[in-house]
């Protein structure tokens, strides 16, 4: 799905709060002189890829290879047909027929994608690729489709039938017609991918930002957390509904506002249900999960919004260094057990905080 994201809808699901937040502070060196941050920003993955660094910078191609990085897990991750390079075009087309040999890359963010369509028993299927095409919502072919072309293609929606072979790294989906798509899940790793480059460097704190994907290395040089605000569902976008805090931990947030389309005064948006083949509707407007790797943090904020908020919160509690922020369309906003006061703020007086989930 990334590779169909427009820059318009996805560039900040959640935006940095204040450039001075980023680039406004110092960075404390060895010998105690002011560094400001440093960014570089480039167009990947269908988004804009924002590496921020606050310390000395001792190598000077740091940023390009992160960038060619991303790249690289663009080209072998993309369901973009004129890519000849993409490893999931190559499985894709081989449906119903053979294995396909994959790389490392590929094959983890595959049996990641599979790990979480299991535990949400397929509420979360990377196998969804058939329903995307048929809605292409994000893109100028966005359409409703007819009932019966949605019925012919939720049996080809399954993640039982991608098989996994680890040891010669290879993979294949069962049945023709079948598709693989890592659209949301593949930014989560880039952005892992990212912060290793960046460790193995030296650098110690940082901030990566794939369209809203945001990875923070440790806190700020001073040791403050870093400040990130989180979208307002119902304005526009930089619209803020609250503060969050991070510190060494991956934010990402799934909601109804980020790509969508309006049909006769109906909006539909991308997160859709591989049970029914529709958009999911229920009382979510947006989800956001803290993590410390970004890839499980991309995974869960569609599987927890598709799975609901009384569910979705049981899951983000047995999970460990997993939270989560809920927003409902009636404004109530539920935070699982790990966020409080020093890592949360609204700042908006029409959200209110609820105390625990009640059960309708």
């Amino acid at each position: 799905m990334y590779v169909k994201k427009t820059l318009a809808l996805i560039y900040l699901v959640v935006f940095l709060l204040l450039p001075s937040f980023l680039t406004g502070c110092t960075s404390i060196t060895k010998d105690q002189t002011e560094a400001k941050p440093v960014s570089e920003t480039a167009f990947l993955m269908g988004t804009i890829a924002k590496i921020t660094i606050y310390d000395e910078i001792e190598d000077k191609q740091i940023f390009q290879k992160v960038f060619d990085r991303i790249s690289e897990i663009e080209d072998r991750m993309t369901i973009n047909e004129d890519n000849q390079k993409s490893e999931v075009m190559q499985l894709n087309n081989s449906a119903g027929q053979a294995y396909s040999k994959l790389s490392q890359d590929t094959f983890f963010v595959l049996e990641k994608g599979k790990y979480y369509s299991e535990i949400s028993k397929g509420q979360f299927d990377i196998t969804i690729g058939p329903l995307v095409k048929l809605w292409n919502i994000g893109t100028e072919k966005a359409r409703v489709p007819k009932e019966t072309e949605i019925q012919n293609t939720l049996p080809l929606i399954s993640y039982e039938n991608l098989l996994l072979d680890k040891e010669n790294l290879s993979a294949k989906l069962n049945n023709s017609g079948m598709m693989v798509d890592l659209g949301g899940i593949a930014k989560g790793y880039a952005a892992d991918e990212a912060a290793k480059i960046l460790i193995e460097a030296g650098i110690q704190h940082a901030i990566i930002n794939l369209g809203g994907n945001i990875l923070t290395l440790n806190t700020k040089p001073d040791g403050s957390y870093y400040k990130l605000g989180l979208q307002d569902p119902l304005e526009p976008r930089g619209d803020y509904m609250g503060i969050v805090m991070l510190n060494n931990q991956a934010l990402v947030s799934s909601g109804t506002y980020e790509r969508y389309f309006e049909l006769e005064g109906k909006r539909y948006h991308h997160i859709l249900n591989s049970k029914t083949g529709y958009p999911e509707d229920n009382t979510i407007m947006s989800i956001s999960i803290i993590t410390k790797e970004s890839i499980d943090a991309d995974a869960l904020s569609t599987t927890i919004f598709l799975l609901g908020l009384e569910e979705g919160m049981q899951m983000i509690e047995t999970l460990p260094s997993t939270e989560a922020i809920f927003i409902t369309s009636d404004k109530k906003v539920y935070i699982s057990s790990g966020i409080n006061d020093e890592n949360f703020e609204i700042v908006k007086d029409e959200y209110q905080l609820q105390k625990e989930v009640v059960t309708p």
